[in-house]
């Protein structure tokens, strides 16, 4: 058999800059779907990852639980766990705590899972955004208390993650007892950060929840810029930045997506010239405001929330992506062929275009025309 790694990497490097997998689907009628799609058509591409870390994000997981938010947690030791059940039982209502149904024999050295249903009090809460004293306390843990770590803290969401290939990741966590309209994938490459189970993928704050692919060179002057918004960074891997830069910008900014994206790929200054005036105004202005988050260097991610998934590119498109519809349902994949695996008929596939968005919502289907204007495509044909 042929040895292509002398061809794809003849000077030995060990830095595999174009690993990583990710997966995206999404029913856009809100009809609960199994794990298995996503768990299948993630495992078809392992050879993207290297057993590093695999990840899942599924929305609509917890019905009985609606208005409450579900921590997931990860343990190293007892008295992580106790501060942290302290921590949370001062600033939250639980419901319910339980260990999270978890198989030991796949994966042996994991930390302790557990699960918590909690809602806020409203005695501490006072006038505060709800929202943000949730997001508060979670970065809190995340960086203040010793051997705990929340991954997951939204309503009628979760995220399960770790160290493995994703189909193990899946089988430890037994996903397949699990169904959720929106399911997200990620099998992990880490080239520039540890290979840890708080550092895989998917990364939540709330609802939000990013799976990525790529390398954030810009990663220094974002979290500079998101730590002057309160946020706080501390999980060691340049993906971080990218959710709370969506919070920031959606949540908190209340910019449409349509827009966020825009300063996260921001056009170049050059493509000004091409736009129409009041076009070109809205780009500078929000390149100005908003210049330390912008991303550079090569990217491609799914950003999920509840109703909502987003497919994105960096502004060259150097990470793939591929976007297909079936019906109701909306598929985003590093590869075509994951995609197919899971839905061999297809109404319509497309490569996305660099730095432009595809959304896809509670009843909305993306189309091609969505990110090709007519007008757009008439000009690129002359």
């Amino acid at each position: 058999m042929k040895n292509v790694t002398r061809v794809n990497n003849r000077y030995g490097d060990d830095k595999v800059i174009d690993g990583c997998s990710i997966f995206g689907v999404m029913d856009t009628s809100g009809s609960p779907m199994p794990a298995d799609v996503a768990i299948r058509a993630i495992d078809l591409m392992r050879d993207r990852d290297n057993g590093l870390g695999g990840g899942f994000a599924a929305y609509g997981l917890y019905p009985e639980h609606p208005e409450e938010y579900a921590f997931h947690v990860m343990f190293t030791s007892r008295d992580g766990q106790r501060d942290t059940e302290e921590y949370l039982s001062h600033w939250f209502h639980i419901s319910r705590s339980e260990p999270m149904d978890v198989d030991a024999g796949v994966i042996s050295d994991a930390p302790q899972m557990q699960r918590y249903f909690a809602s806020v009090r409203t005695e501490r809460l006072g006038t505060a955004d709800e929202a943000q004293y949730v997001a508060d306390r979670t970065m809190h843990v995340n960086s203040n208390v010793s051997d705990s770590f929340i991954f997951s803290a939204g309503r009628n969401m979760g995220v399960f993650k770790g160290v493995g290939h994703p189909y193990d990741i899946a089988r430890f966590f037994k996903l397949d007892s699990y169904s959720a309209y929106i399911w997200t994938a990620h099998g992990r490459f880490p080239t520039n950060t540890p290979g840890w189970w708080g550092g895989a993928h998917p990364f939540s704050l709330l609802d939000w929840t990013v799976v990525h692919n790529g390398e954030i060179s810009s990663y220094g002057i974002n979290q500079r810029t998101l730590e002057q918004y309160g946020y706080q960074c501390a999980l060691q891997t340049d993906t971080e930045v990218i959710t709370y830069a969506v919070d920031l910008l959606v949540r908190r900014h209340r910019l449409p997506m349509e827009v966020a994206a825009k300063v996260l790929a921001a056009p170049f200054w050059s493509d000004a010239a091409h736009m129409r005036p009041d076009e070109a105004g809205v780009m500078e202005a929000l390149r100005i405001t908003y210049g330390g988050l912008l991303l550079n260097g090569p990217f491609t991610v799914i950003i999920a929330r509840e109703g909502e998934m987003v497919g994105l590119t960096d502004r060259i498109r150097l990470r793939p992506m591929v976007v297909a519809t079936r019906g109701s349902k909306v598929f985003l994949s590093s590869e075509e062929s994951a995609i197919r695996l899971v839905s061999p008929e297809l109404d319509d596939t497309w490569i996305p275009v660099g730095g432009h968005p595809v959304i896809a919502r509670l009843g909305h289907v993306p189309t091609l025309e969505e990110q090709w204007p007519a007008s757009e495509v008439a000009s690129v044909a002359d």
